[in-house]
């Protein structure tokens, strides 16, 4: 199949903006708890539709005392939390847009997207932050305003306002039309210097709103059992901003956690107890992988990995079902699935506060047969497929018909195309409205539109989409052989012990690979053999190590052509990291900074 639609089932309000919902919501169920903060104690603190509306009000008149006017850019630098969907929401109010930055991001790239956007003001969290900001500040001639949240700034922007009469933000409110561009995203910049997509209130009315429809499952409220999620994405990240934006226009209760660290995440989720979490594939592998230590430790090996066999057979039997090819799970497997249930499902749904029973995944590919394990523990994973440009999410699979190992089909009111070399086009209310200042990019992109994404896919008989890799990214090696390496990449992952692999083989006679090491799974699989600790050069050349990561090699290498295969590979010390500059902040492999930092490693792959 070369195209696939799948028709809008909402549609764009033809007045207004994104911050109405908020003041709607306030009106016909004041009461209701929206969201939910996070005190310096760590208990959670309700905050009802009325109290933020209320608190939006407030900070949208200290907006405006201290001169931020209707089309105004404002950035926003620091981690997940609530005062950034405050802030969010008040800009928005006042008909002002906001311009989402990384909080690690460095001083020349906070200095580029603050000029390039022509930001007039800026919030940051913390002195590091503002001492970045404020290292370029010479050099930023539209910056008038910085405001530093834990010095303060938002009770003196609450403060100021006091003078300004709620009457001036209502009439910026209503001024607001769908079309008004709401945000500034800038790409994460895996190649080049970042680029500003210009995404309106009406992309992420299109986008949330369709998303929160065809998943009413998910988010919406059963009896008794209040729809809550735990933001933890960046927000400076289109897919945690849609999280936001869908959560407070689908009415879920919205909390805050900071840090994507699993250490950190994971007694949140236990405290918050969410229904539903959207995260990228890294969070549900630690999740898994948590899981099987523990069974390990606790000498239950053998049984979990029995669960983990009968989850993955249990979900495939649901799956045939779903369309067709089956009778679903037998009598004997459904006896299992519930004998598994309470003795590891259970504790693998409590570590994730022990009400989730759905996911959305997204920013790249999901294993196949972990969808299917949690499927089958009693968590349906959404896998997804979108970019910057469509503002999150433009594929996903569908609730009733969910096929694991491809990103589903398209969201409603979207249209998938397969071009004639395989490139993924895409085409919906929510395709952005191009690069600020940047027409010859957005002519490169955007056509008659249909945004042509630099991503490679197949489209099914059924409209499912799989994603096979990015075109800048093949490999083409000396003999001429075209692989894609994401995949290969995504089944060497697998493997508890590995935490990243890039494979490479450009120009070169054959595909090798550079794999790092998941430090808690090697530390539980140093002691579960009665090994020592060893240091991390020491430990690269364990035999026994080097066996393992050999295993999963060749399990990727099952699934294609010997010409395609892994060949050899090299274990490194130490993880790639985004404070390196090996990483976006979404996670993504920045494969030229990677090959650079480890030339001679990857010479020696060559040579041996």
């Amino acid at each position: 199949m070369r195209e696939f639609t799948v028709p809008p089932m909402t549609s764009v309000p033809q007045a207004g903006g994104l911050a109405d919902a908020v003041f709607e919501h306030a009106e016909s169920d004041p009461h209701r708890v929206a969201l939910a903060r996070k005190t310096p104690d760590g208990r959670w603190v309700d905050v009802t539709s009325a109290q933020f509306r209320d608190e939006v009000v407030a900070l949208a008149k200290g907006l405006l005392a201290q001169g931020v006017r209707f089309g105004d850019r404002v950035g926003i630098m620091c981690p997940t939390r609530y005062e950034w969907t405050l802030f969010d929401f008040a800009l928005w109010t006042v008909g002002a847009q906001s311009v989402p930055l990384y909080p690690t991001s460095s001083a020349e790239q906070v200095f580029w997207m603050l000029h390039d956007a022509s930001v007039m003001a800026c919030v940051v969290e913390h002195e590091d932050h503002a001492m970045t900001v404020g290292s370029v500040v010479g050099r930023l001639p539209y910056l008038k305003r910085l405001w530093q949240l834990d010095a303060g700034a938002l009770d003196q922007l609450l403060s100021d306002g006091e003078s300004i009469d709620d009457d001036l933000v209502d009439r910026h409110r209503l001024a607001m039309t769908p079309e008004q561009t709401a945000t500034i995203i800038y790409t994460s910049g895996t190649t080049g210097r970042p680029k500003g997509c210009v995404i309106s209130h009406a992309n992420l009315m299109a986008e949330c709103d369709n998303i929160v429809k065809r998943y009413e499952d998910a988010f919406r409220s059963k009896r008794g059992d209040e729809t809550a999620t735990l933001l933890f994405l960046p927000l400076a990240h289109v897919f945690g901003r849609m999280v936001e934006v869908a959560a407070i226009r689908g009415r879920v209760k919205l909390a805050h956690q900071p840090k994507l660290a699993a250490s950190a995440l994971l007694p949140d989720l236990q405290s918050f107890k969410p229904t539903f979490i959207l995260a990228v594939p890294y969070i549900f592998e630690k999740v898994f992988s948590a899981a099987r230590r523990r069974a390990e430790a606790e000498g239950k090996s053998g049984p979990f990995e029995r669960a983990v066999d009968v989850a993955v057979r249990y979900a495939e039997a649901v799956e045939e079902k779903a369309f067709g090819l089956g009778a679903g799970p037998s009598a004997s497997l459904r006896m299992q699935h519930q004998f598994f249930d309470k003795l590891v499902y259970s504790k693998v749904r409590g570590a994730m506060g022990g009400r989730v029973r759905h996911g959305m995944s997204g920013g790249s590919a999901m294993e196949r047969r972990l969808g299917l394990f949690f499927r089958g523990a009693g968590v349906t994973i959404y896998e997804g497929y979108g970019l910057t440009e469509s503002t999150a999410a433009a594929a996903a699979n569908p609730p009733e018909r969910t096929r694991y190992g491809t990103v589903g089909q398209p969201i409603p009111g979207t249209t998938v195309h397969i071009a004639d070399d395989g490139e993924i086009w895409l085409r919906g209310g929510q395709i952005f409205n191009g690069y600020l200042g940047d027409p010859k990019a957005t002519d490169a992109v955007l056509r008659d539109g249909w945004l042509a994404t630099g991503d490679l896919g197949t489209l099914d008989d059924d409209g499912y989409l799989t994603v096979t890799g990015r075109k800048k990214e093949i490999l083409v090696t000396s003999s001429g052989k075209t692989v894609s390496p994401v995949g290969l990449e995504e089944r060497v992952r697998a493997h508890p012990l590995v935490a990243q692999c890039i494979v490479v083989g450009d120009d070169r006679p054959y595909v090798a690979a550079l794999v790092t090491l998941d430090p808690e799974a090697v530390s539980h699989w140093l002691t579960m053999r009665g090994k020592p600790p060893m240091a991390a050069n020491e430990l690269v050349r364990d035999p026994d190590l080097e066996t393992e990561i050999r295993r999963a090699v060749v399990a990727a290498n099952t699934t294609v052509s010997q010409a395609e295969s892994i060949r050899t590979f090299r274990i490194l010390a130490a993880q790639f990291t985004e404070e390196h500059g090996l990483l976006t902040p979404s996670l993504k492999l920045k494969r030229k900074a990677i090959e650079q930092a480890y030339a001679v490693e990857v010479e020696a792959l060559y040579h041996t």
